[in-house]
């Protein structure tokens, strides 16, 4: 899936563990917290983004490599939560060569961060102020990660739907003054024949 753009911060992971179980808790994202995307736009994440997707089967992994599995939605090693600061997640840790070496990498403190890969299903880009803002107001997600570098480089996918939303706006703006060009023909047309119509008279 090409069409993926990855986001994530360190915003921190937290080991938790008692007798059963060894669950990371951190937030993949946060709301509202503006980010700057490669020097191009500042993005942020509207509250209410995660609440259409987070009941679907979503993965967690590691640094977003689609084989290093460590949860899962579907069979309840993966619980997601949007709460008023972001989307929320607890992720049972394997006991497997990946959860084991990331267990231990968080406790150490090597891996600090959580991140997400999204697709945006909508969004408002205001580029009234010095530099284009894009808020993301809801998405497809499709996985979280523990993250030793949080993503912020997969631009392009950003970048064309920045040149989209210039486009659509142009096209607006063609479209509103072709309109006004019309209705200024039709009335000095009406003008004129009403004109006509006196000089007639």
């Amino acid at each position: 899936m090409t069409d993926i753009e990855k986001r994530g911060g360190l915003h921190g992971v937290e080991a938790r563990a008692d007798d059963e179980k060894r669950t990371l808790v951190g937030y993949t994202a946060v709301f509202n917290s503006d980010t700057t995307i490669g020097d191009w736009w500042i993005e942020r994440i509207a509250p209410g983004a995660f609440a259409g997707t987070i009941s679907g089967d979503i993965r967690a992994l590691v640094d977003h490599d689609m084989g290093r599995v460590i949860g899962r939605t579907k069979s309840g090693t993966l619980r997601l939560k949007e709460d008023a600061h972001g989307l929320l997640a607890e992720i049972d840790v394997p006991n497997t060569t990946d959860g084991n070496d990331l267990w231990t990498l968080v406790e150490r403190g090597d891996i600090s961060g959580m991140s997400f890969g999204f697709r945006v299903t909508k969004q408002e880009w205001d580029e009234t102020g010095d530099m284009p803002v894009r808020t993301i107001q809801a998405v497809d997600l499709f996985e979280v990660s523990a993250v030793a570098f949080p993503a912020y480089d997969d631009t392009t996918l950003g970048k064309r739907s920045l040149e989209a939303a210039r486009a659509e706006a142009g096209s607006q703006r063609n479209a509103s003054s072709a309109a006004r060009r019309v209705a200024e023909k039709r009335a000095a047309m009406e003008q004129r024949i009403r004109g006509i119509r006196q000089d007639a008279l």
